[in-house]
């Protein structure tokens, strides 16, 4: 790092640039578009660019939600939920889709997109999506700081249960990113196409 670099402490965040520039280093970040479904039948269906798988033995993915939103409140209602993959093709639709917005306005009719509903979890998922996961709640709760003060955050974990996926997608029995085109959020209003440069690097040998 560069003697001249710009370091400031988080605690009084004056860094003195023209926006905060955390979410722009953590980045790209996955979308996890999460449809949900209220105990009393309405759809809903929002992006959180908080999103990630962290595990592969179960199968867990999270999301960050800033406030108790109705993701959140659906989720803790039936326990389930499903992410679509929001692909290069949906992009607009997926920005429409995070419009705020009253609680009985469903997101698939505002953003033109089909409701399908999912196979084992009682939750709509987008249908122009080229994959889906299909999720049960493992956990939701408030992280909290150093000083153990609680988040504004909620945080969802859900164990995966079934994958679709899209014919379209797939050569020679992988997943080709360069066709899925998955979006990724950087840093302020920017996004990325995570399918427009694609290569590969094989792990080094040990010893």
């Amino acid at each position: 790092m560069r003697p001249d670099a710009l370091f400031y402490e988080t605690a009084e965040n004056a860094h003195g640039l023209r926006h905060d520039p955390f979410k722009a280093i953590v980045a790209p970040r996955p979308i996890g578009w999460i449809g949900t479904k209220a105990a009393d039948g309405r759809h809903n269906l929002a992006p959180y660019s908080f999103f990630n798988a962290v595990s592969d033995r179960p199968k867990l993915v999270m999301f960050s939600s800033s406030g108790h939103k109705d993701s959140v409140t659906n989720i803790e209602e039936t326990g389930v939920f499903t992410c679509s993959l929001a692909g290069r093709h949906l992009a607009e639709a997926m920005n429409a889709s995070s419009a705020a917005v009253p609680r009985c306005v469903d997101e698939f009719a505002l953003a033109g997109l089909t409701p399908v509903a999912g196979r084992l979890v009682d939750a709509p998922y987008v249908g122009e999506a080229h994959a889906v996961l299909e999720c049960r709640m493992t956990q939701a709760f408030r992280p909290v700081d150093i000083n153990g003060r609680e988040s504004d955050n909620w945080v969802v974990f859900g164990q995966v249960v079934g994958i679709h996926i899209s014919p379209e997608i797939l050569r020679d029995g992988m997943i080709d990113m360069g066709v899925a085109r998955p979006l990724g959020r950087m840093g302020y209003m920017d996004y990325c196409d995570g399918g427009a440069e694609v290569f590969a690097m094989m792990r080094p040998k040990a010893g």
